[in-house]
């Protein structure tokens, strides 16, 4: 599989997988969930990178209360009081169609293990290849592979 990557200007790069780095991730999923302090990684990823589609899965609540507004942030509402197959349901019916690459970032900084599971399991029903990734200090680093980019272009 190849990926070209845009760097700056007409500058680009192709690089065969694995080894797309990730500035070059096209869509990003990540549980934004209620929780003192558990959004400020999740924060990060998003004005740190960017990524064609952010798809949050989060409850109306989160929703209503996120400061950031990009027009490629779109919302995964679930109900997080349900069981976790009927959340991992929610969400596979709402990503369905919508990520259009074979490969997907993942964060789950905030969130239960409940919408974790979820979350993986829809993924993984629909196909993806998932790349956790994480905001570390000024760093952004996918450790599903433990490589990590970070500082300044």
């Amino acid at each position: 599989m190849v990926k070209k990557c845009k760097i700056s200007g007409n500058f680009t790069i192709t690089f065969i997988k694995p080894f797309i780095p990730i500035n070059c991730m096209t869509d990003l999923v990540a549980c934004l969930s209620t929780g003192k302090g558990t959004w400020t990684g999740v924060l990060k990823l998003i004005s740190k990178l960017e990524f064609d589609n952010i798809f949050l899965v989060a409850n109306q609540w989160s929703k209503e209360n996120l400061k950031i507004k990009k027009q490629n942030i779109h919302f995964i509402i679930i109900n997080s009081e349900d069981n976790t197959s009927k959340i991992r349901d929610s969400i596979t019916s709402q990503l369905e169609g919508k990520i259009k690459g074979f490969d997907v970032a993942v964060n789950l900084d905030s969130g239960t293990g409940k919408e974790h599971t979820a979350i993986i399991t829809a993924l993984i029903k629909l196909g993806f290849a998932l790349r956790f990734v994480v905001a570390e200090g000024d760093e952004i680093e996918e450790v599903s592979t433990n490589v990590s980019y970070g500082g300044e272009e």
